[in-house]
C-alpha cells in the first residue's frame, strides 16, 4: 500500500523551509544538490516510507519554495546544518539518518564533524570525503581555469552564470543532467577554453525526452521550480565555498567517526575529476566510521535517478544496518 507523501514549511534558523515526508518511524533527511530541489528524491522517499522509515526532503536554502537570502556568507554549510538541526528539533528527534549527493554530500560530511550526536549514520552518495584544503578553493578553481574552462571558477562571478541558466532553465537542465549522467562524459568540458565561454557552451545537447532513467514530467517539475526562482540562490553555494574553507579550519585535521556508507556510479564525474588522485583511499583514510563502498555499474552522478531500483535496494540494506530495525 502507498504511503501518501506530504509537504510543508518549517521556520528555523531564520529561514522559512519547505518540506516533503513521507511514512513514519526513524528519520531519515535527503539533502540535494545544484541544480536540484528536494524533488530529486522523490523515488526514494517512497521507497523509505514503504520500509517503515521517515523520509524527509527539504528544499534547502535558495532552493524551490525555501528561502533565499540574498547574503552569499548564507549558504555556507555552517548554516544550512543549523536549518537542519532546527528541523531536527521540530519533528522532535534527538538524531536521523542522512543522506546527501553532490553540495547535500557535502554538507552530509560535514554535519557529522559539527553535531555527531545528532547523526545515527550518514550515507552519501557519489562525493567522497575529501580533507579541507590547503588554500582557498576559489585559488584552485581560477588556476585551473588557465588550462581549461571549470563550472566552478565560472560560477564565481555574480550574475554572469545566473543570467545565461535561467534564460532557457528547462534546456539547461536537461544538458546539465543529461551531461553529468553515465550516458556522456561530462569531464569532455574541460577540451574548451574558459576564455569567452559559457557553461552551455561546453553543454552537450540533450536527446528528447522520456530517457530510461528521467521522465518528462519530473523534468517539468524540476524546470517549473527554477523557471519561478532562477539559479541564483544555487549558484550563491559555490560562492560560498571560500567561506566554508574559512569555518572550518577547526576541522582541517578531523576525521568522520558517523557510521557511514558511501555508494557511487562508476562512471561519476565527481569521482573521476573533482575528488583527488585516489578518492576512495582519501576516503577510507579519513572516514573511520566506513563500513562499506559500493559502486554501481554504468551510472554517472544522479545515480539515485539512473538506478534506482540498485541505489533504493542499498538504502534500505543500510539503514536497517544503521537504524538496528528490518526492513519491512
Amino acid at each position: 500500500m502507498a504511503v501518501e507523501r506530504t509537504e510543508r514549511f518549517v521556520t528555523t534558523n531564520g529561514v522559512r523551509m519547505h518540506l516533503a515526508e513521507q511514512g513514519e518511524g526513524h528519520p531519515v533527511i535527503f539533502c540535494h544538490g545544484f541544480p536540484h530541489t528536494g524533488y530529486i528524491w522523490h523515488r526514494q522517499m517512497a521507497s523509505v516510507a514503504a520500509a517503515g522509515y521517515r523520509a524527509l526532503a527539504p528544499d534547502l536554502r535558495g532552493y524551490g519554495k525555501t528561502s533565499a537570502p540574498s547574503d552569499v556568507d548564507a549558504y555556507a554549510n555552517r548554516e544550512v546544518i543549523g536549518d537542519l538541526l532546527g528541523l531536527l528539533d521540530d519533528i522532535g528527534a534527538q538524531d536521523a539518518v542522512f543522506v546527501g549527493v553532490d553540495f547535500g554530500a557535502a554538507l552530509v560530511w560535514e554535519l557529522t564533524l559539527r553535531a555527531p550526536e545528532r547523526v545515527t549514520g550518514a550515507i552519501v552518495l557519489n562525493n567522497p570525503f575529501v580533507p579541507r584544503a590547503p588554500r582557498l578553493p576559489s585559488q584552485l578553481w581560477a588556476k585551473a581555469a588557465q588550462r581549461h574552462f571549470l563550472h566552478l571558477d565560472y560560477f564565481q562571478r555574480p550574475g554572469v552564470a545566473d543570467a545565461e541558466l535561467a534564460a532557457d532553465p528547462r534546456d539547461f537542465l536537461a544538458r546539465v543532467y543529461y551531461a553529468l549522467s553515465g550516458d556522456y562524459h561530462y569531464l569532455d568540458t574541460w577540451s574548451y577554453p574558459a576564455e569567452g565561454t559559457g557553461y552551455l557552451d561546453v553543454l552537450p545537447t540533450a536527446p528528447e525526452l522520456p530517457w530510461s532513467w528521467l521522465s518528462e514530467g519530473e523534468l517539468d517539475v524540476l524546470a517549473g521550480e527554477f523557471e519561478r526562482t532562477g539559479f541564483t540562490g544555487g549558484l550563491n553555494w559555490y560562492r560560498a565555498i571560500d567561506r566554508n574553507w574559512e569555518l572550518t579550519a577547526d576541522y582541517a585535521d578531523a576525521v568522520v567517526t558517523a557510521p557511514t556508507y558511501f555508494l557511487y556510479g562508476e562512471r561519476d564525474t565527481d569521482m573521476e575529476g573533482f575528488s583527488g588522485h585516489d578518492p576512495l583511499a582519501t576516503l577510507r583514510a579519513n572516514v573511520p566510521g566506513l563500513r562499506a563502498v559500493n559502486s554501481i555499474p554504468e551510472a554517472g552522478h544522479l545515480v539515485h535517478l539512473e538506478r534506482t531500483e540498485a541505489v533504493n535496494a542499498l538504502l534500505l540494506d543500510h539503514l536497517a544496518d544503521l537504524t538496528g530495525a528490518a526492513s519491512r
